[in-house]
């Protein structure tokens, strides 16, 4: 369980394949806390920690993700969010984040808010979000809005913008969306009553 609060940019330092597997080894400010079998969120997916050495540990990823997730892009020196996961007696400070990314969105464009910035994206899934609800990308808690169907904006604070990598989205850009937990479980119930 994840809250979408960024703490560190790691960068990609090594990619391994086996079989459908692929070994990632990420260097990070935050490798000497962690310990193996650790769950930690990249750009919003939930990785498991399989081995650690000095500032770079390694995870792995099933065909699964790669087909659904931005990480079949990744390259030595992707640069990507973390986020350890949430201990259970600290704040909630994003919002209730599982790590499973739901699909693939498309940056459509970026504006200049002068001070902020908004971004546009699209997707395509039946997942829907809300105006003034709650998003992921690439592992950042985010507020929606002009929400429309299959179409969102969100706009970003300067902190946000050099905290995360989404200082390096451009349009045409893939990133991860975990939409929220509360409304998926909402629009299943309504889809099995009205089925």
């Amino acid at each position: 369980m994840f809250t979408g609060i960024i703490e560190r940019i790691g960068v990609v330092k090594n990619i391994n394949y086996e079989k459908e597997n692929v070994h990632f080894t990420i260097a990070s400010s935050f490798t000497n806390e962690l310990k193996i079998d650790q769950s930690v969120s990249h750009d919003g997916c939930c990785l498991t920690v399989v081995d650690l050495a000095n500032d770079e540990y390694i995870v792995t990823a099933i065909k699964e993700t790669i087909n659904k997730t931005n990480l079949s892009g990744w390259k030595i020196g992707t640069k990507v969010n973390l986020e350890r996961c949430t201990k259970m007696n600290g704040r909630l400070d994003g919002h209730i984040v599982q790590g499973h990314v739901d699909t693939t969105g498309t940056c459509l464009n970026i504006e200049d808010e002068n001070g902020s910035w908004k971004y546009t994206f699209k997707y395509n899934s039946k997942d829907v979000t809300v105006e003034k609800g709650s998003i992921t990308i690439n592992g950042i808690s985010l507020t929606v809005l002009n929400s429309k169907e299959n179409c969102f904006s969100v706009c970003i604070i300067p902190y946000t913008y050099e905290n995360t990598n989404i200082h390096q989205i451009k349009a045409g850009d893939l990133v991860n969306l975990e939409f929220d937990i509360i409304g998926k479980y909402i629009a299943k119930l309504i889809d099995k009553r009205n089925n």
